[in-house]
């Protein structure tokens, strides 16, 4: 597998780098949100810009993190290591 993809699979599903609380609120407000919007005009439009700022933030964080090889504010390279480099 590429070594970019696994990496940013390894992100997306450590333990570590998002809160479990912070999960499970982003999930709720997901849900409770495509509930209320989802027969509005705009919704279409509302997850596309929201899809675009998600991934700006992502792709700005990953330029801050080197590749999530640093730490930056809320990102800890240490808790977030890839695989090879955590001794087991």
């Amino acid at each position: 597998m590429n070594k970019t993809l696994r990496r940013e699979i390894e992100v997306a599903f450590s333990k570590h780098s998002q809160p479990h609380w912070f999960r499970l609120t982003k999930w709720i407000v997901i849900i409770i949100g495509v509930y209320f919007l989802y027969d509005k005009e705009f919704f279409w439009s509302l997850v596309l810009f929201l899809t675009s700022v998600a991934l700006a933030a992502h792709l700005f964080w990953r330029y801050k993190t080197k590749k999530w090889m640093q730490s930056w504010l809320g990102w800890n390279y240490e808790k977030n290591k890839p695989e090879e480099q955590n001794p087991k």
